[in-house]
């Protein structure tokens, strides 16, 4: 049998996109939309315009979210792509005395709800006196348990021999890390780098306990107050004027991610596929 998809496959996957991207088609057109259109006539395509985005810029500090979760995304996210394939390689390819037992405990952090953890966070970033500073939103959560996890599997997949090699042509140890395995495992680095983008750039519970300052607040915290600031700076802010604005924000802040998932999109894929295989 050809393993060629049929024509129905295709129409069944057109079908599939067309319902999960119209609402994302929605709200982008209907940000270039009068607010007053958005409410009386939510499906027609009027004239573009840019009303809402100059009067969000004006009522909301977008930029200064934005400013806020580049520095945490740059920062933790270097910190979690250098030290979870270090400590995956380790579980990997090193023998040592308790191996399996520290590796269970850091599986066992899965399954630990983020809310359970908050509090005892909050009472630490309290006692560094971390409270309303960017320590607090970049250190906890930098080095996870579900990305050693990741590397750990991924690297697992590497034969013993080629590690042997390296040692055997005289490198060191972090020198076969970075120029032996790091190099295979360039596919499951970048959907892990996919995966921590956007679980630092959506992040909203822990950001929103940490700091309570505007000069700190990440972009998920500025979007969730955003209809508050809306009515606060604009006196008699109708409903269809807080719709507006929303809906522009919401499309500034969907534009980072989706132009890195569409960059990255191949690598991300085949990561998923070399990662979901051992052998």
């Amino acid at each position: 049998m050809s393993s060629r998809p049929r024509f129905w496959q295709y129409v069944v996957l057109i079908l599939l996109a067309a319902v999960f991207l119209y609402p994302i088609w929605w709200a982008l057109s209907s940000s270039f939309k009068p607010a007053a259109d958005i409410i009386s006539d939510p499906l027609s395509l009027s004239g573009p315009t840019l009303d809402n985005y100059r009067a969000m810029f004006a009522d909301v500090p977008i930029g200064t979210g934005f400013a806020n979760t580049a520095l945490v995304l740059l920062v933790k996210g270097a910190m979690t792509m250098f030290f979870c394939p270090l400590a995956g390689y380790a579980f990997a390819k090193y023998r040592f005395p308790g191996k399996d037992l520290l590796f269970g405990l850091v599986l066992l952090t899965l399954m630990l709800p983020t809310l359970v953890l908050i509090i005892p966070l909050l009472l630490e970033m309290s006692a560094l006196n971390w409270v309303n500073t960017y320590q607090a939103l970049i250190l906890p959560g930098s080095v996870d348990a579900f990305s050693i996890f990741w590397m750990r599997q991924t690297i697992a997949a590497i034969p013993d021999e080629l590690l042997d090699a390296g040692r055997v042509d005289g490198a060191s140890e972090f020198a076969i890390f970075a120029r032996v395995v790091v190099p295979v495992i360039r596919p499951g680095l970048a959907a892990l780098a996919v995966l921590t983008t956007m679980n630092i750039y959506n992040d909203f519970v822990w950001p929103v306990v940490a700091v309570n300052d505007e000069a700190h607040q990440t972009l998920q915290v500025v979007l969730a107050t955003l209809a508050q600031d809306i009515t606060a700076n604009r006196i008699g802010a109708d409903f269809a004027t807080v719709w507006g604005e929303l809906l522009a924000a919401g499309s500034i802040a969907l534009l980072p991610l989706l132009i890195i998932f569409i960059l990255l999109q191949r690598h991300f894929i085949n990561g998923i596929l070399a990662g979901s295989v051992k052998g």
